[in-house]
C-alpha cells in the first residue's frame, strides 16, 4: 500500500471518528490505541460495533465485510462487524448483515414502547 493510499485511509479513519464523537461517542482510531495487529477495529469508542471503514471510489462491499466479519471474529468479542464507506465527496454509507440490521432493529423497537410496532402495523398495535 503506498503513501497516498495510507494516508487517504487515515483521513477517512479520522473523519468516521469525528462523525462518531460529534453522536457523543468516545471514539478514537483503532491503530492509534494499540498496536497488536488487524483485528483491532479501524475506529474503536462504538459499543459492540467493529467498524471497518473504507473511502474509495470502487468499494467491493462483499471483500470489505469479510474483512471487519473475520477481524470481528478473530476479536473474539462478538461485536457486530460493520463497514463504514464512502466516494469522494458523497455522504457516509454504513453496511451490515441483514441478522445484524434486525437484532438491532428489534431492540430500538423495544425501546419505542410499543409505538413501534404500532407503525409497522399502520397505527394499530
Amino acid at each position: 500500500m503506498g503513501k497516498y493510499s495510507r494516508d487517504k485511509g487515515a483521513r477517512a479513519e479520522r473523519q468516521w471518528r469525528d462523525i462518531c464523537r460529534a453522536e457523543g461517542y468516545n471514539a478514537e482510531r483503532g491503530c492509534q490505541m494499540y498496536e497488536k495487529g488487524s483485528e483491532i477495529a479501524d475506529v474503536i469508542g462504538l459499543p459492540f460495533i467493529h467498524v471497518e471503514v473504507k473511502n474509495v471510489e470502487r468499494l467491493n462491499i462483499r471483500e470489505a465485510m469479510e474483512q471487519s466479519i473475520n477481524d470481528a471474529t478473530e476479536e473474539g468479542r462478538g461485536n457486530i462487524p460493520i463497514v463504514a464507506h464512502k466516494k469522494n465527496r458523497c455522504p457516509w454509507l454504513v453496511t451490515l448483515r441483514s441478522e445484524d440490521f434486525f437484532k438491532m432493529y428489534r431492540e430500538w423497537e423495544a425501546g419505542q414502547s410499543g409505538t413501534g410496532q404500532e407503525k409497522a402495523n399502520g397505527g394499530t398495535a
